[in-house]
C-alpha cells in the first residue's frame, strides 16, 4: 500500500511539474498608428464590406512561412482578434488619417446604411516569416454612390526589423498602412472624378 501511495505522489509531482513549464500564450495585435482628429460636420461616408482572408491565416494562431510549401503554426503566439475583423478596422483607422473629412465604419459592427462610397477587400496574400518580415496583397474595389467603381491591387512588403512576433506584428501594420495609402488616393481620384 505504501508502495502505490509513494508512487501516486510521484506520478501527481510529475503532472504538476509539467504543468508548470507550459508555454505562455502571447496575443498580437495590428495597429494604426496615431490617434484621430476630429472629423468635419459633413463627412464623405465610407463603408467598408465584408474582408475575405486566405483559410491558412484564418485562425487565431500566427501562421509563418518555412519555405514556399511549408507553414508553421505556433499555437502559442495568437491574433488578438480574427484578421478578417482587425483588417478593416486598421485600414479604416489608417482611413481615416488620410481622408480627415470621411466618417469610415467596417462591415458588420457599424457598416453605413448609406454611404458615400463602398469599399471591398480581399486578402490575396497575408505571408508572416518569422525574423524577416510581412507581405500582404490586397485586391480593392472602390465603389461610389454614383459613378464608376475603380479597383486596384496593392502589394507592401516590411521587414521585421528584429527577432520576434511583436516585429512581425508590427511590419504587417506596416504594409497595411501603405495599402491604406494606396486605397486612400483611388477615394480621392473617386470623389474628384478622375
Amino acid at each position: 500500500m505504501q508502495k502505490l501511495m509513494l508512487i501516486a505522489a510521484l506520478l501527481g509531482t510529475a503532472l504538476v511539474a509539467a504543468c508548470a513549464s507550459s508555454p505562455t500564450t502571447r496575443f498580437y495585435t495590428l495597429g494604426s498608428g496615431k490617434p484621430l482628429g476630429p472629423i468635419s460636420a459633413t463627412p464623405y461616408r465610407i463603408a467598408i464590406g465584408m474582408v475575405t482572408v486566405p483559410d491558412a491565416v484564418d485562425r487565431p494562431q500566427i501562421v509563418t512561412r518555412i519555405s514556399s510549401n511549408q507553414l508553421n503554426i505556433n499555437d502559442f503566439s495568437r491574433w488578438a482578434e480574427p484578421l478578417k475583423f482587425e483588417i478593416p478596422r486598421v485600414i479604416a483607422a489608417n482611413l481615416a488619417r488620410e481622408l480627415t473629412d470621411a466618417l469610415i465604419s467596417t462591415y458588420p459592427q457599424n457598416a453605413i446604411p448609406d454611404a458615400d462610397c463602398r469599399l471591398q477587400l480581399d486578402v490575396q496574400r497575408f505571408d508572416s516569416v518569422l525574423d524577416e518580415g510581412a507581405t500582404i496583397e490586397i485586391l480593392w474595389t472602390v465603389r461610389p454612390a454614383k459613378g464608376e467603381a475603380k479597383s486596384g491591387r496593392s502589394t507592401a512588403h516590411e521587414a521585421a526589423g528584429t527577432a520576434g512576433y511583436d516585429a512581425l506584428a508590427s511590419a504587417h501594420s506596416r504594409a497595411l498602412a501603405s495599402v491604406s495609402r494606396d486605397i486612400a488616393q483611388a477615394l480621392r481620384n473617386v470623389r474628384s472624378g478622375n
